[in-house]
């Protein structure tokens, strides 16, 4: 991969968020198992939204893309009695299509790339088997299912993901009898269950909350629709780390009464001292201020780690991120990776068993920091020049296309000083 290098300048302007990657892989998925056509806008075709849109097509939808618009029949979604699915690096595209391909009844094979095949899968093989669908697998990817999903009591771990959970919310209601699902250990990353809900909810799909989890009512019909996809509140984190540390930044295209769970991230930088004021058309502007260290519990946002972890990084006093400890089964050890990054660009920073301490100082000297092939880390990182007084060097620069491929034009619309290093 090639790197990039970026200099030291401070950030200004509006920018306008991509569609929410999390909203979009559940709206490709209700599309497709809708029986008719729908029409979803935008698209932003990231390598997780591709790898949703291929499996689903091996399973039989068939799809359209004109522009940022995708038009979706899954009219003859299941008509393939066997598959084989390419997740990619998406975990979502791999934990929400094991039940999916499952609950059509479909002999599939799963593979992925780079981390993916490492990551866990458990809580599917273990309950998918007691209903009816046998897994094949040494721990991992490659997975083969077989069988037909059997509607019953679904007794679910909630803690180590909730895409294990989005996937048997998205399966269940095409069954025949009604199903439970009983989480065994409280749910973590709560509003990615809350979006789940949302978006099975305007394709026709009831799901009724119970004490301790879920019932879903079987033989639901998805309904096609036309479908607008709002924009990324993941991606925005990056946006307000680089005006928190200097300038003044717009963010246009979100939803102020979004469920995407990494909203939440907004008032984060309110208690960091970022001045942040919000208009009703979806606009945020976010303005540099003096920072000071604040805790953090990072259970139900732990994607906004790294973002936070480099606002942190240059903020008077300490910071601490706790509940944070999946980040080391991501596409890289993120509070490793963030760790190593940020020391190595002159922050002073330390990792616990679940986050990050991290003592505030005035400025990073920049240097070379590797990028793990992870996405987020690249993202991140690149925000620290803003308060750098030398370049900073980064590795795997491509591995943005997992799901912001424009990020850097973006930045650079705003004034950032990019340059891809060839080699």
């Amino acid at each position: 991969m090639n790197n990039v290098c970026i200099q030291p300048g401070v950030l200004n302007g509006i920018v306008s968020m991509p569609p929410s990657k999390s909203v979009a892989h559940r709206a490709i998925i209700c599309a497709s198992l809708a029986q008719g056509v729908s029409v979803l806008h935008p698209i932003d075709l990231s390598n997780d939204i591709l790898a949703t849109m291929n499996a689903m097509q091996q399973l039989g939808a068939v799809m359209t893309l004109a522009g940022d618009t995708l038009t979706v029949d899954g009219t003859h979604t299941f008509s393939h009695p066997s598959a084989l699915l390419d997740c990619g690096e998406s975990g979502s595209t791999l934990r929400f299509l094991i039940p999916i391909a499952a609950a059509g009844g479909v002999t599939a094979r799963f593979i992925g790339h780079g981390k993916l095949p490492e990551r866990p899968i458990g809580v599917l093989t273990d309950c998918l088997p007691l209903h009816g669908v046998p897994c094949q697998t040494e721990g991992g990817l490659p997975l083969t299912i077989k069988g037909h999903l059997q509607s019953g009591t679904y007794p679910v771990a909630g803690h180590i993901s909730s895409q294990f959970i989005t996937g048997l919310l998205l399966a269940l209601p095409l069954l025949n009898g009604d199903s439970e699902i009983i989480l065994t250990s409280p749910a973590q990353s709560v509003g990615y269950i809350d979006m789940t809900i949302a978006v099975l909810r305007d394709f026709g799909i009831t799901i009724e909350p119970t004490a301790n989890g879920w019932h879903i009512p079987g033989q639901q019909h998805y309904r096609p629709r036309s479908y607008t996809v709002e924009g990324d509140w993941s991606q925005a984190a990056f946006f307000m780390t680089a005006a928190a540390l200097g300038g003044q930044i717009t963010i246009d295209n979100l939803d102020p009464h979004s469920t995407q769970g990494d909203k939440a991230c907004l008032a984060l930088y309110a208690r960091f001292g970022a001045d942040i004021r919000t208009d009703p058309h979806g606009r945020i502007t976010i303005t540099h201020r003096a920072l000071k260290g604040i805790s953090i519990d990072a259970t139900d946002i732990p994607d906004m780690v790294p973002a936070l972890a480099v606002t942190a990084a240059l903020c008077e006093g300490t910071t601490t991120i706790t509940g944070a400890a999946r980040l080391r089964i991501k596409e890289c050890d993120r509070l490793a990776a963030m760790r190593d990054g940020l020391s190595r660009l002159g922050a002073d920073i330390q990792e616990t068993p679940d986050g990050l301490v991290i003592n505030g100082v005035s400025a990073l000297h920049g240097g070379t920091a590797e990028g793990y092939n992870d996405h987020r880390i690249v993202m991140s990182l690149a925000m620290a020049s803003v308060r750098c007084t030398g370049d900073i060097v980064l590795t795997d620069r491509e591995s943005i296309n997992k799901s912001y491929p424009t990020f850097f034009d973006d930045m650079q619309r705003l004034g950032g000083k990019v340059h891809v290093l060839m080699g």
